[in-house]
């Protein structure tokens, strides 16, 4: 199928239903995949963390796109969320002496039940009172963290054996890169496929206008609450493949810093795109990771810079979501969209 100046054309289902449509698009997968492929081959310990990183934290965002984005309900406690996972998995590890995957798949499980809980005030709130509502739940999970000892261990960290799988220990990034890699692209893909399902339009339909969604069937109760279930769940296992990737759990990961670093991402990467998920979270994880690098190797000749490091980490951090909110909305996935656009009608403007 080729893109034309006036369009892409089907002429069967098959051909709509794709996830690739061009063979353009074809080829830049291909390019992905290899360049994927080829990042722990090639790159430097420090810059495979950050990718670890990146894998980890889009599978998070994916999950709260899938609530902000595509639903419209908007939330400030994905961190919470995060810990739960975090939390559970370790627990069930450590005291219950699970074996990591069964820990994993029951952590999110538990998160998404939990997310469907908190997600209840979404039924009456809206906008701002929703956020309000979502922080409390964030408020509230920490708490719980830091003061119930008999489960948690309160404010003292937990200790997660490495994982080890048929004798052989996951110490390393580069182990560990191929356990999140495969992990991150299956929740892109589930994701992407959601919105191709009856219960994924709905969630669309909510977010456009929840009343004219009632009009045409759909049940907006449990429509918010399978929202807030599936974005936890998400979340879930991205705390869970946290604890097991750090080897430990401490609730100051997981603060109010986390849920606004995540919702950057998605305002950067761009509200309503699972691809502009994946742009935001290489963009605002390898951004503090490269001026802490610019920092250090500048060090030699402005001596003290690494003192101020975190503030100037703080302010691009800030600086970045304003320009975006200003001159670019829809974040970095609409302006590679104008690019593709610009490349697919040259010489023509449109």
């Amino acid at each position: 199928m080729a893109a034309t100046s006036t369009g892409i054309h089907h002429r069967s289902y098959a051909s709509e239903l794709a996830l690739r449509h061009t063979s353009a698009e074809k080829f830049r997968l291909v390019l992905v995949v290899l360049a994927v492929l080829a990042i722990p081959f090639v790159v430097s310990p420090y810059w495979l963390t950050i990718a670890n990183q990146i894998g980890i934290a889009v599978i998070g965002a994916v999950g709260l796109n899938i609530l902000v984005g595509y639903t419209g309900q908007i939330s400030l406690g994905h961190g919470g969320f995060l810990a739960v996972g975090a939390y559970s998995s370790a627990i069930l590890h450590v005291r219950g002496d699970l074996p990591i995957p069964l820990s994993v798949l029951l952590a999110t499980l538990t998160t998404a039940v939990i997310g469907a809980f908190f997600g209840i005030p979404a039924l009456r709130l809206k906008g701002l009172y929703l956020a309000i509502a979502t922080l409390a739940s964030q408020e509230i999970i920490l708490f719980a963290v830091r003061n119930w000892e008999a489960v948690t261990g309160g404010r003292d960290a937990i200790s997660v054996p490495r994982m080890e799988l048929g004798g052989f220990v996951f110490r390393q990034d580069f182990h560990w890169y191929w356990v999140i890699l495969p992990i991150a692209v299956l929740a892109v893909i589930s994701a992407r496929n959601l919105f191709r399902t009856g219960l994924g339009r709905s969630f669309m339909a909510v977010r456009d206008h929840d009343i004219a969604a009632s009009a045409m069937g759909v049940d907006v109760t449990r429509t918010k609450v399978l929202a807030f279930a599936v974005s936890s769940g998400f979340a879930g296992l991205a705390g869970a493949l946290t604890a097991h990737y750090t080897g430990i759990v401490t609730w100051e990961r997981f603060t109010l810093e986390e849920s606004i670093l995540y919702l950057a991402i998605i305002i950067v990467g761009g509200l309503g795109s699972i691809s502009g998920t994946v742009y935001g979270a290489i963009f605002m994880i390898t951004l503090p990771a490269l001026i802490t690098r610019v920092g250090q190797d500048m060090q030699g000749t402005l001596p003290g810079i690494a003192e101020k490091l975190p503030a100037v980490q703080v302010v691009v951090f800030g600086l970045v979501i304003v320009l975006f909110l200003i001159f670019e909305p829809r974040g970095l996935a609409r302006i590679w969209q104008r690019l593709k656009d610009y490349v697919r009608f040259w010489p023509f403007r449109y």
